[in-house]
């Protein structure tokens, strides 16, 4: 790999160059083990950027070359660039007009010479002690294939939250795309007492949805407090009377709020920057929307 990174040359740059201005898809092709490589490579182009696909060269002869156009980009690798499946599929190539880039060993080879930009991947002898398994060439053709990957993707601007859209199954994409909204209790799933209202009232609430906290609200319907499993403990401690004492006198007035837009990440940064567990969600203009707390993030994979 070390001999690899010094043989970078300006037909690299020509190949990303080529891949940047490509209107199309780019197509990895490969037969046997160099197909594996492909089959990876194409991956890593989709998902950092690049629209890519894999196309089996045995395939192409019979139909799949129909799925390349002129605005395509085919890249294909072969360590002794003499495959008899890739070859037969360069006319065609040509024919179609879609440019060659060769990933190959051998740069006299006729897969090389047919291909518009040629990328020399060869090395001194394979790892494997027969020197016949492909190991080292195809270790080669990988790195290779993956600074492609990255190069095009530094100058592409393309970033986590680009990555993250590619990726809405991975922890990254939970992290990145998921909004409060998506995670929130809404509706009658919200816990809410009126200020008015006696502890027993907010207990009975709080153990209704289960939630751990109850939003308290004012006439108009604004969340003006919030009162928790914690503030109740503490309550039952200084012996307040349950029945006689309203919600409004015991309540953390200003209580910790997020909106609806904003990401769960920040949620959950929210509840660690101020040691709470529940968070009231609001609208621009105050109106209570929703509710969380640490276990709805949990469940959600947030964290």
């Amino acid at each position: 790999m070390l001999a690899l990174a010094q043989r970078l040359d300006d037909n690299f740059v020509k190949a990303v160059e080529l891949i940047l201005q490509c209107r199309g898809r780019v197509v990895v092709t490969g037969m046997g083990k160099s197909g594996h490589i492909g089959n990876k490579i194409a991956a890593t182009l989709a998902s950092t950027g690049t629209p890519a696909f894999f196309m089996h060269p045995g395939e192409a002869s019979h139909g799949d070359l129909g799925m390349i156009t002129k605005d395509d980009v085919v890249i294909a690798i072969s360590n002794s660039g003499e495959v008899d499946e890739l070859l037969a599929i360069l006319p065609p190539l040509k024919r179609i007009g879609a440019p060659l880039i060769s990933m190959s060993g051998n740069p006299n080879s006729t897969l090389s010479r047919a291909a518009a930009i040629f990328l020399d991947s060869h090395v001194s002898q394979e790892a494997c002690p027969l020197g016949l398994a492909p190991t080292a060439s195809t270790t080669a053709a990988l790195a290779l294939g993956d600074a492609l990957a990255v190069t095009l993707l530094d100058q592409r601007g393309f970033s986590r939250e680009d990555y993250a859209l590619s990726h809405p199954g991975g922890s990254l994409g939970r992290r990145l795309l998921l909004h409060v909204r998506d995670v929130m209790r809404s509706g009658t799933a919200i816990p809410t007492t009126a200020a008015s209202d006696s502890i027993k009232d907010g207990l009975l609430e709080m153990s209704r949805k289960g939630l751990g906290m109850t939003a308290v609200l004012d006439a108009q319907g604004l969340a003006v407090g919030i009162f928790t499993d914690g503030d109740l403990r503490r309550a039952f401690e200084a012996g307040i009377d349950i029945h006689g004492t309203t919600m409004g006198e015991v309540m953390h007035t200003r209580p910790h709020t997020i909106q609806p837009d904003q990401l769960a990440v920040d949620a959950v940064a929210r509840m660690e920057q101020f040691s709470i567990t529940s968070l009231l969600v609001v609208d621009q203009q105050g109106n209570l929307v929703g509710a969380l707390n640490m276990h709805d993030l949990l469940m959600a994979k947030v964290v």
